[in-house]
C-alpha cells in the first residue's frame, strides 16, 4: 500500500515533469474511483487547463491547477503515479511493470500536456479514489487529516500529550489519520519495532520515553524513506520492512537497528 514516502515521490515526480497545459485527458469510466462526476465532465474540466504545482498532505496528493478545482489523488490500496518515460518509485506489489502497455490497462486518470510529457494515475484494485475538489486544504478527506508525519511532526511534548490521552493500541493509534497523517501498516510496524513498544500496547501507558523513541523513530523512517525515494532496495538492511514484506529467511533479531540515527529522538 502507497503510505506518505511513496506519495510524496509522486508528488515530485509530477512536479518536476508534470508542469504545464492539459492537451488532452483520458478519465476511465469507473464510478468506484472517478468520484463524485461523470468521467466526461471530468475530462472536459481538465482539459485547457495548467498544472502549476503538486501537493501532499498525508497519503493525499492534489494537483493544483491554474485556476480551481484542482484534482485530487487518494492511493487507497495499489494506487500509483507514472510519467511516460520516467522511472517510477517500486511500490511493493506494484500494479503496473515497466514493459506493460501505455498507459495502462489501470489507468484510472491520463493526462497528455502541452510539453509532451504524459502522466498516468493507475489503481488495479480500485480501492483509490479521484475527485475535483474547489480548495482540497479546506474540505474532507484532507481538511480532516492530522498533521503530517514529514513535513509537521507535532514536538516532544505535544506528541507525548497527544498520545497519552489515547486508550487503544499504539499501532490503531499510529494509522489514525485524523491522529498523525501519512503512516500506514509497514511505517507503524517499522517504527514500533525500532521503537521497541509492542504495537497492542494501550497507547496511554507509554512512558515519556517510550514517546519519546517512538516519534524519533517515526522522524528517522519517514525522513529516510523519503530521502530515497520510496525506492525498497536502498531501505536500511536491518529494517523490519525487508522480513515484513520480503519474506526473507531467518528471524528477526530483535536489536534496535544499527541504521537508526538516535541523534534525530531529540528535537524536531
Amino acid at each position: 500500500m502507497p503510505e506518505l514516502p511513496e506519495v510524496e515521490a509522486a508528488r515530485r515526480a509530477v512536479e518536476l515533469h508534470c508542469k504545464g497545459l492539459i492537451c488532452r485527458a483520458s478519465v476511465a469510466d469507473d464510478t468506484t474511483v472517478i468520484e463524485g462526476m461523470a468521467p466526461f465532465d471530468m475530462q472536459r474540466r481538465l482539459v485547457a487547463k495548467r498544472i502549476v504545482a503538486a501537493h501532499r498532505k498525508g497519503k493525499q496528493l492534489w494537483l493544483e491547477l491554474d485556476e480551481p478545482p484542482s484534482i485530487c489523488f487518494q492511493f487507497g490500496m495499489a494506487g500509483a503515479v507514472y510519467v511516460k518515460g520516467v522511472k517510477s518509485t517500486k511500490y511493493v506489489r506494484s500494479a503496473v511493470k515497466d514493459e506493460d502497455e501505455w498507459p495502462s490497462k489501470y489507468s484510472k486518470v491520463h493526462l497528455v500536456l502541452d510539453t509532451g510529457v504524459e502522466m498516468s494515475f493507475t489503481d488495479k484494485r480500485r480501492f483509490a479514489r479521484v475527485r475535483l475538489i474547489q480548495d482540497p486544504r479546506l474540505s474532507p478527506p484532507i481538511s480532516e487529516l492530522g498533521p503530517d508525519a514529514y513535513t509537521e511532526l507535532p514536538d516532544e511534548t505535544t506528541f507525548a500529550d497527544s498520545v497519552a490521552k489515547k486508550k487503544t493500541a499504539i499501532k490503531a493509534v499510529l494509522l489514525d489519520q485524523s491522529f498523525i497523517a501519512g503512516i500506514g501498516n509497514w511505517i507503524a510496524d517499522e517504527v514500533l519495532y525500532q521503537s521497541r513498544i509492542h504495537p497492542e500496547q494501550p497507547a496511554s501507558t507509554l512512558t515519556a520515553i517510550d514517546c519519546e523513541r517512538l516519534r524519533g523513530a517515526i522522524k528517522e523512517v519517514v525522513m529516510t524513506a523519503v530521502d530515497v525515494d520510496a525506492d525498497l532496495e536502498r531501505f536500511p538492511r536491518d529494517w523490519l520492512f525487508h522480513h515484513r514484506w520480503g519474506k526473507k529467511p531467518g528471524s528477526v533479531n530483535g536489536e534496535f537497528p544499527k541504521s537508526f540515527n538516535i541523534a534525530h529522538m531529540a528535537g524536531s
